[in-house]
């Protein structure tokens, strides 16, 4: 397994400047999520995409993946933002773009699932002529591990699969085990966090001090073998509230490496 940031969790910072910090705190890759401080868009100038496609050869780093925004299950949103951010990612180098759900609310997930994976189906196939797969996440509808499962039960192409988001099954009731029962094969990204502390449940927190059990998650993927990438997602862009990157990134990387090698899996050293 290998370690990369999204850079969600450095909103100060150029894209420069993120690099710069993931081979310092020992990362290997970085998820694409902000682009100096700003939410990256299927409009990015070629000029920025080669910037991107430099820096990440200048410092020997893997673009992971590539975060959208878009819900495949909003009646609003256009698929067509989805088929961009497929052609950016190729021309990138980004194997993987994440997806989100968003089902409208008050629907039912059954309905909302058909309309995401007919999207899914259709986006997987793009994905698959240019070598990019589409990963749905454990998030907001469909935060639950069964609901992502149930949506890509429907989706037969392997160009489509899930990102599990540690936190999210957590909080809506579904242990490590079976949140990878549920998804298993069609695993293709992780994003680590910790969080889920009262108050604020949604709350990031420095790996170990919440109650998602890290640990346990990684050996159930060890068991299972697993060998993608562990993303750390510290949503500093969203709750400006929590510890810097400065802390945060080289605290996760430390902790992940540890667990690694606690389990005998291999991870890069600092």
């Amino acid at each position: 397994m290998r370690l990369a940031f999204t850079t969600l969790a450095c909103p100060d910072w150029s894209l420069e400047q993120a690099a710069d910090a993931a081979v310092r705190y020992g990362y290997e890759g970085l998820e694409l999520r902000l682009l100096d401080g700003e939410v990256v868009q299927s409009t990015l100038s070629a000029d920025q995409q080669a910037r991107v496609r430099q820096v990440c050869a200048d410092t020997g780093l893997t673009l992971c993946c590539l975060d959208t925004s878009l819900g495949v299950a909003d009646p609003g949103a256009s698929i067509d933002e989805g088929y961009a951010f497929l052609e950016m990612a190729a021309e990138l180098g980004a194997p993987t773009i994440r997806l989100f759900g968003r089902a409208p609310q008050g629907e039912a997930l059954e309905e909302a699932a058909k309309r995401a994976a007919e999207r899914l189906r259709a986006l997987a196939a793009r994905g698959r002529a240019i070598g990019v797969r589409v990963a749905l996440e454990t998030h907001d509808s469909f935060a639950a591990g069964k609901a992502v499962a149930e949506c890509l039960a429907a989706v037969e192409d392997e160009y489509a699969g899930a990102l599990w988001d540690t936190l999210h099954p957590v909080r809506v009731g579904e242990t490590a085990d079976e949140t990878l029962d549920l998804l298993g094969a069609r695993l293709l990204h992780m994003h680590i966090k910790d969080g889920n502390v009262p108050p604020n449940i949604n709350e990031c927190r420095l790996l170990g001090e919440g109650t998602v059990p890290v640990p346990a998650i990684l050996r159930a993927l060890a068991a299972r073998g697993y060998q993608g990438w562990l993303s750390v997602e510290w949503e500093k862009k969203w709750q400006p509230q929590i510890a810097a990157p400065e802390v945060a990134l080289p605290q996760y990387a430390e902790r992940l490496r540890a667990y690694l090698a606690e389990l005998e899996i291999p991870g890069r050293a600092m």
